[in-house]
């Protein structure tokens, strides 16, 4: 299920190492799988985003950026992944999320950039925040 992390001194997988770390994020993310063999594909869409995520933070990443990290997924799982993305701000991790859903941004992020045809439109802070003010300001 993640890719390994459980690296020796020169490289070389241990195995034991990859089962723990992928164990910890099973139970830590609430993957449902039936085995951590199990193929990704054959996963729901909530599980394969929880698997993905998972493995970044495996990686210790300092900063994760999450692109649409809630499309196609259903809501119990979406509530999940919000979680998730306050934990990991929580810990000191950089928190990106594009996402075109705007009660989406407005009830995850603290801040939101917003951006149209490539070029910088504006910096919202969240007490500021509401989607007609997100649609002026891209539209500027």
């Amino acid at each position: 299920m993640l890719l390994s992390k459980g690296q020796g001194f020169i490289g070389l997988i241990h195995p034991k190492a990859d089962q723990k770390i992928a164990e910890n994020q099973r139970k830590q993310m609430n993957i449902k799988c039936s085995t951590l063999d199990q193929v990704i594909t054959t996963l729901s869409g909530g599980n394969q985003q929880k698997v993905i995520v998972g493995k970044w933070m495996a990686s210790e990443a300092k900063l994760i950026i999450f692109d649409e990290p809630t499309k196609g997924i259903d809501i119990g799982t979406k509530a999940e992944m919000y979680g998730i993305m306050r934990s990991l701000a929580e810990k000191g991790v950089g928190v990106i999320m594009i996402s075109s859903e705007l009660p989406e941004l407005l009830g995850v992020c603290d801040r939101i950039v917003v951006l149209n045809e490539g070029k910088l439109k504006g910096t919202i802070k969240i007490r500021d925040a509401s989607e007609e003010l997100i649609l002026k300001t891209a539209t500027m």
